[in-house]
């Protein structure tokens, strides 16, 4: 993430118990639950697929995507649908929080204590009012969603 001087915008959202933010110039759109067709032989980190008004959009699973579990029961989740240079793609999300903007003051680097998987997708954190927002790193959720397949055939 580069450094700013101005302060930035962020699409907030909730996975698990985690409050996380995207830069809102990069979302095209949020929209509530969705149905989701599986694909077969795809990555568990990506949900399956689904008809975003006549447009086939991939669906992350950012809980898969950070070594979260399953949420469980009911819990209907959100999808946020980012812009991509290869069309839209949606991130699967436990609920939807406001646009927030952050000082760039409060932004700081992820510890070098924050393991593996989290680590490689977290950008930094703002501290805001006894809360971190964390900057999810976008891009490298959706490479590691899309190539943890071959990955795993690599490995098999």
């Amino acid at each position: 993430m580069k450094m700013l001087s101005e302060p930035q915008h962020l699409c907030t959202f909730t996975v698990g118990p985690y409050w996380f933010g995207v830069a809102v110039d990069s979302v095209q759109e949020v929209v509530r639950h969705h149905a989701i067709t599986r694909v077969p032989l795809s990555s568990a980190m990506v949900s399956g697929l689904m008809n975003l008004r006549g447009q086939i959009v991939m669906v992350v699973d950012l809980r898969r995507c950070l070594g979260l579990p399953a949420a469980g029961g009911d819990a209907r989740s959100m999808n946020v649908v980012l812009r991509r240079p290869e069309g839209p793609i949606s991130l699967l999300v436990d609920a939807i929080g406001d646009v927030r903007q952050v000082d760039p003051d409060l932004f700081e680097l992820p510890p070098d204590t924050l393991r593996e998987p989290a680590r490689a997708l977290i950008q930094g954190v703002y501290k805001l009012n006894n809360r971190l927002l964390i900057v999810l790193d976008a891009d490298r959720a959706i490479a590691t969603a899309a190539s943890e397949r071959h990955m795993e055939e690599r490995t098999s």
